[in-house]
């Protein structure tokens, strides 16, 4: 049966003018109603057709570029998002040879916002995806989802139509299952006296590995960590501060410092730029340690708050995957294991961009080059 990527356009409050309401002609700073809905099902077909090509279907061929009354995608995006449509059917065989597959998907775009000056426009818009497992060993979960921003780019012709010249992401975290690869980084830098995290393999293992404890000598509370991860992945916990948008690295590791300390982990009090201390305060602030992705790894190593694993499938509930994408040896990411089917899959609930449910599989089939360092909390 063949699997559409259903898609949907979400407009700001303004913008519910009817498709025959005449255009105004566009000046510096606003485009009229029925540009800024153009622009918004670009944007959606776009995104669509890359989420169709991870799907589980017989489509071998892209669709007809879209036309707008308004707006068009130009030929040389058209060709650029050809490549990127052919590196995603091979993630696609790369998450099915792991045992991934997706049956449906469901892409809704909002237009966040749209700014034009000397004939061009940058439009910022949300995608929020939601991509349903195939069952394949039986007990997947049914779904997982993400949001995700991106900016694209306008050029206007002299006869005032627009033309779709460029995508691209505005988010600083993990890149989402359906966004293209960007080429890796060249090793520049090493670890110079501080803990060192030891990499974890990919491999998926013949043997499912042994499962993990619901709870530790300690009293962690591994099920009340991935509760945590699950109510708060969309939906952020005002009590503590949010630092999306703040640059390289996003919300990722404050997220995850939220739920371990749901679970059980105890402030380590001292100064805020000391790695070895890990604590957040609603007057004072937080830790370095509490924040960075590079920091938690110093702190929870040298406190033996975490071993590392050799393998990223023998992750349970509550424990913490990191990233190197470009293999510089700076850490980029931090996620924590939410589920675990019984086959033995972790899925990672995460911040930057807002994830919930994402599989191992999924990521490492997306960043095959990448290092990856997997901790047991």
């Amino acid at each position: 049966m063949l699997a559409v990527a259903a898609a949907a356009v979400v407009l700001p409050a303004t913008a519910g003018a009817s498709w025959y309401e005449p255009a105004a002609p566009a000046a510096s700073g606003e485009v009229d109603r029925a540009t800024t809905e153009s622009f918004g099902r670009l944007a959606d077909a776009v995104l669509t057709e890359r989420t169709a090509a991870l799907l589980d279907s017989r489509q071998t061929r892209r669709s007809a570029p879209p036309a707008e009354r308004k707006a068009h995608l130009s030929s040389g995006l058209f060709r650029s998002e050809g490549g990127a449509w052919s590196s995603l059917r091979d993630r696609k065989k790369r998450l099915r040879d792991l045992g991934e597959a997706y049956t449906a998907a469901d892409t809704d775009v909002t237009v966040n916002s749209t700014k034009v000056r000397d004939g061009k426009a940058a439009v910022r818009v949300t995608e929020t995806t939601t991509l349903t497992y195939k069952k394949i060993r039986g007990n997947e979960p049914r779904t997982t989802g993400f949001q995700a921003h991106h900016e694209l780019t306008f050029a206007q012709a002299a006869d005032g139509k627009w033309a779709l010249t460029g995508i691209r992401s505005t988010d600083t975290g993990l890149g989402a299952v359906n966004a293209p690869l960007k080429t890796p980084m060249v090793r520049t830098t090493a670890d110079e006296g501080l803990p060192v995290a030891t990499t974890a393999s990919t491999k998926r293992p013949w043997r499912q590995p042994a499962a993990k404890p619901t709870t530790n000598a300690n009293g962690y509370d591994y099920a009340a960590m991935a509760a945590y991860t699950e109510k708060h992945w969309s939906r952020y916990n005002t009590a503590y501060p949010s630092f999306d948008g703040a640059g390289a690295g996003g919300d990722c590791t404050n997220f995850v410092s939220q739920a371990l300390k749901a679970g059980g982990w105890k402030h380590a009090p001292g100064s805020w730029d000391d790695y070895r201390k890990w604590w957040s305060d609603p007057k004072l602030g937080n830790t370095l340690s509490w924040v960075g992705v590079n920091e938690w790894s110093w702190f929870s190593l040298s406190n033996r708050r975490t071993t590392n694993l050799s393998n990223v499938w023998e992750m349970g509930v509550g424990d913490v995957l990191q990233v190197d994408f470009n293999r510089d040896g700076s850490k980029d990411h931090t996620m924590m294991v939410s589920y675990r089917d019984r086959w033995g899959t972790p899925y990672l609930t995460y911040h930057s961009n807002n994830t919930y449910r994402k599989s191992v599989a999924s990521i490492v089939a997306s960043y095959p080059n990448a290092n990856y360092y997997a901790y047991r909390t």
